[in-house]
């Protein structure tokens, strides 16, 4: 029985297909015509469930359109909360947040964690080594930061995550991405010395970037949310479908 994950960012959309718990091949998928890729995928299969993780609600067309494609669907976003209150999670998390620390409690069962999630912005997380949240931090993303500087201060250009970084900046463009990344850096650094003996985990879009810059082991986890959801799915088919 296949089922289809798919994640609606505030950027772009991932899918996957899975077979209980176990991810198959994913797909990603950025531009405005999110509704019309993900009837692309159900052309010629038709999911069991289709599990919905969204950054926006979908509105009644959108709703109405995929549940003609899968037997039952299960919509996560900010007008369906209740399904957190069962992972003893607060209802203050994005499901795409929460999703990532179900799949860490999953993936790292009995170890006490540190998770990062590098994207539009970078969330820190913290679980302990019974599972139970520990509460966690929002700052603004790398990408998002870069945009903030050339919004708000007009004199400043707009620029990109750089593939080399100085330590201190030379020129006004040097300036700025040493300053933005070596604040991230610090960040990262800050949080981990907080939590010395916790497992790392990296995930977003701009994990690999960042961890190659660090002298901590960590482990990075590429599809950390359409794990959660995956969880999740499992669940629901097993307390739901008979």
């Amino acid at each position: 029985m296949s089922n289809l994950l798919i994640e609606v960012g505030n950027t772009a959309l991932k899918a996957a297909w899975a077979e209980g718990t176990t991810l198959g091949k994913t797909f990603r998928f950025q531009g405005e015509k999110a509704l019309e890729f993900i009837l692309s995928l159900t052309e010629k299969e038709k999911p069991d469930v289709m599990g919905i993780i969204s950054a926006k609600p979908l509105t009644a067309d959108e709703e109405q359109a995929l549940r003609k494609e899968c037997r039952h669907l299960m919509i996560l976003d900010r007008d369906h909360v209740d399904i957190l209150q069962r992972y003893d999670l607060p209802e203050h998390l994005s499901y795409d947040r929460a999703a990532s620390l179900l799949a860490v409690r999953y993936l790292f069962r009995g170890k006490a964690c540190t998770v990062f999630d590098f994207g539009t912005t970078l969330t820190i997380d913290f679980i302990d080594g019974d599972g139970v949240y520990r509460g966690g931090n929002v700052s603004p993303g790398c990408l998002t930061r870069f945009k903030s500087l050339n919004r708000y201060s007009k004199s400043l250009p707009l620029l990109n995550i750089p593939s080399r970084v100085p330590s201190e900046g030379y020129s006004l463009d040097s300036s700025i991405e040493a300053g933005v990344i070596s604040g991230i850096m610090f960040e990262i650094e800050g949080y981990i010395r907080r939590h010395p003996n916790n497992v790392v985990v990296f995930t977003g879009g701009d994990a690999a970037y960042f961890a190659t810059r660090m002298k901590q082991s960590l482990f990075i986890v590429s599809n950390l949310v359409l794990t959660g959801l995956a969880l999740i799915t499992d669940d629901y088919v097993e307390k739901n479908i008979q």
